[in-house]
Parts: C-alpha cells; structure tokens; sequence
C-alpha cells in the first residue's frame, strides 16, 4: 500500500467514524456508502473501524441493522449518576400522611372524613412513590375498600421504632405542631399535627365535602 493508499484509507476511516458520531439513530451499509467514494468496502471499513474501537471507552456496536457508537459495557455501570431530588409535600399530602400515620389502616373515604375534603388519587400516589404508604389489604364492607398504612421507611426517615412511637398530643402541643384545627380527630389520645408548611393552592381534584359555617347556620335558622 502506497503512502497515498495509506492516507485515503486513514480519510475513509475518519469520515465513517464522523458519520457514525453525527447520526442521531444506528446507521445501515447504504446510508453510510452514500457519504463515500463510489466502490469502498463499507463492510471492511466498518470491521477494521470496530477493530480500532474495540479497546476504547466508546465502541462501535451493531444495533437494529446498522451501526452506532456506544459507550463500552464494561463501564456502563461506572457512569450512573444518581441523585437525591427532595420534594416538598403539598397541604394535602401533609394531612393525609398525618391521617394514615395516626389512622392506620384507614381507607381512603375515611381519609376524606376526617379532613373534609375528596382527595385526589395524586395525594396518594404522591407518598406512595416516596415510600411511605403503601395498600394493606381491604375493608370488610360494601365495596370492600383498600386500606392504607404506613411502611418501614417512614419509620427509618422519622427515627421511630415503630408506630407506637408517634408523638400524642402533648408533645405535638409542646412543639407547636399542632394548629387551629382541633376537630381533625386522629385517636383516643392524640390529634392530627398542623406541620408546618406554605399555604398553597390545594390539590386538583379536591373539593369540600362539608356544608361551609354560614350553611350550617342558614340550616339551623331554617
């Protein structure tokens, strides 16, 4: 091979690993052939180019038909990033969380009872996806409904042994966690704490189930 076959061969090799970077999907032979010089032997080209890759950190790899550049699998593995992404609990996560906590197991009419409100199918699926409620088993009533409960990492993220240990009332007061909400029953002992968060917009999906003061009024006039 003369010293001009050398640098035209070293040039197709550049040209078809450029192709290959540039491609947004896998490229097949003809797509790749097309950006060469009439008569080269793609299918050798891309053998000795894969050849060249093979030791590399990014390889060239056959995927659907054509042919890609990808990151070698043995480090795959090594470039995971994983971050934690703290979400801030809505009002209505917060209450809720707080029902079932205290409720447990407790449906999720239930939970609407006691807070008032419908909740919407988001609240739930909100501190499920965080690990801290999760279905137990159902109701033994008409429609039979799913009852809720709080898992062990919402023991291990609050630092209680078990759910024996939740703060009563007295402590709840001791803490100012407790807000003007004393009609938000959670048991015998304790009542649901007002944590402290943001006033915001409220859930979609929620609506008030319970008459406003001035109805109530209106009705005992009547």
């Amino acid at each position: 091979m003369t010293p001009e076959d050398s640098q035209s061969r070293a040039d197709l090799l550049r040209l078809a690993e450029a192709l290959l970077f540039a491609a947004s999907a896998p490229l097949d032979e003809a797509s790749i052939a097309a950006r060469l010089p009439s008569g080269t032997d793609v299918p050798a080209l891309i053998a000795e180019l894969t050849e060249l890759y093979a030791p590399r950190g990014v390889n060239v790899v056959r995927i659907a038909g054509g042919w890609t550049l990808r990151t070698a699998p043995d480090l795959g593995p090594r470039l995971k990033l994983e971050q934690v992404v703290t979400r801030k609990l809505s009002r209505a996560a917060i209450e809720t969380l707080a029902i079932v906590a205290y409720h447990q197991p407790v449906t999720r009419g239930e939970i609407e009872e006691i807070r008032g409100v419908i909740i919407s199918k988001g609240t739930l699926d909100t501190l499920m996806e965080a690990g801290w409620i999760m279905p137990k088993g159902r109701r033994e009533t008409p429609g039979r409904p799913v009852t809720w409960v709080t898992t062990e990492q919402f023991l291990q993220h609050f630092g209680l042994a078990d759910r024996h240990d939740l703060p009563g009332i007295d402590e709840l007061k001791a803490a100012g966690l407790v807000g003007p909400r004393p009609d938000l029953t959670l048991s015998e002992t304790a009542t649901a704490p007002e944590l402290p968060f943001e006033e915001d917009e409220g859930e979609e999906g929620e609506h008030e189930t319970a008459e406003s003061e001035g109805d109530r009024s209106a009705v005992r006039e009547g």
